[in-house]
């Protein structure tokens, strides 16, 4: 199991990476998101019924920005990753979950202006989504 958290960790780093560095644009109208890759609160695609507890929920108090998705953690279905991510693509915080972790929330410090951010919660059945927000 620890294989394959190792390779969801890599890979989910990566799409977050190469997803939030062309995501300026497909937010802006630019260009549309992948269908059937990444989904947001305006584009949930086949999951529509799933926003509520899968999207992530973003707060921000001073530099302390807390991502929460409210969705249950258990062995069939859980929410793997959270990650946060400049409009240029850097990741600034990326926190891995297990299925015994009770909730799905992390807690990330960001130095300097970002105008855009991006998190990212990513779920073992439901794919990756993101929200947008600023500082």
């Amino acid at each position: 199991m620890k294989n394959r958290r190792d390779f969801i960790k890599t890979s989910f780093a990566a799409a977050a990476g190469a997803m939030a560095a062309s995501a300026p644009s497909a937010f802006a109208g630019a260009a549309p998101l992948p269908k059937g890759l990444i989904y947001t609160k305006e584009n949930p695609g086949k999951w529509a019924k799933k926003v509520g507890s899968h999207l992530p929920v973003v707060s921000v108090e001073g530099n302390k920005v807390t991502i929460t998705t409210d969705h249950g953690m258990s062995e069939k279905h859980y929410i793997v990753r959270h990650t946060l991510v400049t409009g240029d693509g850097e990741v600034l915080g990326e926190k891995t979950f297990y299925p015994s972790d009770e909730e799905a929330t992390s807690v990330f410090e960001v130095e300097g202006k970002h105008p855009v951010l991006y998190a990212t919660s990513f779920c073992n059945k439901h794919d990756m989504w993101v929200a947008e927000f600023s500082l």
